[in-house]
């Protein structure tokens, strides 16, 4: 089995800046994409960024340039820098993540999500 934490959630004013983070434990031999997703009230849940076990990002469009993904390899966890935060960042982030597990089966497993609400 394999769990995925995340924290760094929270309330912020808009242009301020978060930093969320996500630990993947349990039977884990290897992970391979990790990810940030995020829904919004009413929306449907979209693609934030994503990073391979090489490092390689994808970003949605939106961001302009204002969000960070990485991770740590040795710490099984990932990161989302986000900066010049906006109203309409206001979303559950959700962290994704590949993994090859010890029985050698792949199961895509999420986070159970973190509040982020950005004020006016």
């Amino acid at each position: 089995q394999v769990q995925l934490v995340e924290s760094g959630g929270g309330l912020v004013q808009a242009g301020g800046s978060l930093r969320l983070s996500c630990a993947a434990s349990g039977s884990i031999f290897s992970i391979n994409a990790m990810g940030w997703y995020r829904q919004a009230p009413g929306k449907e849940r979209e693609l934030v960024a994503a990073i391979t076990g090489g490092g390689s990002t994808d970003y949605a469009d939106s961001l302009e340039g204002r969000f960070t993904i990485s991770r740590d390899n040795a710490k099984n966890t990932v990161y989302l820098q986000m900066n010049s935060l906006k109203p309409e960042d206001t979303a559950v982030y959700y962290c994704n993540a590949l993994v090859h597990t010890i029985a050698r089966v792949t199961v895509s497993v999420w986070g159970q999500g973190t509040q982020v609400t950005v004020s006016s």
